[in-house]
């Protein structure tokens, strides 16, 4: 699998799509762990990559009546959030449909406050059916939420970055990065579909397996583990992505010469000279050929 699918016939006609992930955490006895989920070997995208669950941003996303469905918060400030001019609620919603579809977990909370609980009777069945029908566009997470009473817990996911696919690739995304604690009561279930298995990994055993070849992850999400590890509890993570006043995007650039394909990050903070190798995200020294 390429680790970035270089095969547009001409890079500046691709569309750059909006997209969100979302990041669930827990603490484990080692520390925090993220929910990592495995692509279906046969996707075209990155088929067989350890991911964050996420997708692209729907137009439904974006409709007024799901909007009534997040009291917390408003498009102004989800945009304000975002740096952008309109739109920025849509965001927090796709994370939140993404995170159902894929992983099976729904963000949301009762009218009294009350988070939603999956594990009572006949209700993680009921939602299953929820979650099918949102998958495979019968009805919209919105229609959901009506018929349970439900908000979506938008005030549970926090910006913590975005990646911009590379020039080049034959899909690209401008992707914003979420991170929440995943909710008591419901468990991640992979879709079988796009998703095929699940892991709880903390940052630096993902890294670690990454290192070795036991599991294959892309750019973005190993650099994403990199930031994550330097935290030792979850709630740190979500503290730090609350306090972020300001999120720069990272668009990064891709060489392919004779010593094989490089990644490059210009003005990188952490790696001087910016350049990784692209297969196994490791740094590159500065003087590299």
């Amino acid at each position: 699998m390429s680790p970035v699918p270089m095969d547009s016939p001409d890079p500046e006609q691709v569309p750059v799509r909006d997209a969100a992930t979302v990041m669930l955490l827990r603490d484990g006895s080692d520390g925090p762990e993220v929910c990592l989920m495995q692509r279906n070997l046969n996707s075209d995208f990155v088929g067989g990559a350890y991911v964050f669950p996420g997708g692209a941003v729907d137009p439904a996303d974006a409709d007024a009546d799901v909007a009534d469905r997040c009291p917390d918060l408003d498009d102004a400030e989800a945009s304000r959030r975002l740096g952008l001019a309109v739109g920025g609620l849509a965001f927090w919603v796709a994370a939140i449909r993404e995170s159902f579809e894929e992983a099976g977990v729904l963000l949301a909370r009762h009218a009294d406050g009350r988070r939603l609980d999956l594990s009572g009777p006949g209700t993680a069945e009921r939602f299953a059916g929820h979650r099918d029908d949102v998958d495979n566009e019968r009805r919209t997470i919105a229609e959901i939420a009506v018929q349970e009473d439900l908000h979506l817990d938008v005030g549970q996911l926090h910006y913590f970055s975005r990646w911009i696919t590379p020039l080049g690739a034959h899909r690209r995304y401008d992707t914003r990065f979420f991170v929440c604690a995943a909710p008591e009561g419901q468990e991640v279930v992979e879709d079988s579909r796009e998703l095929i298995g699940t892991q709880w990994l903390t940052p630096a055993e993902a890294l670690r397996r990454h290192d070795a070849g036991d599991i294959t992850m892309i750019f973005p999400t190993v650099r994403t583990l990199v930031a994550l590890s330097r935290f030792e509890r979850a709630d740190a993570v979500l503290d730090h992505a609350r306090a972020q006043s300001r999120v720069e995007g990272i668009l990064p650039t891709i060489s392919d010469g004779d010593d094989g394909m490089r990644i490059v990050l210009p003005g990188d903070p952490e790696h001087v000279g910016g350049v990784y190798d692209a297969w196994t995200a490791r740094p590159l020294s500065p003087d590299h050929d």
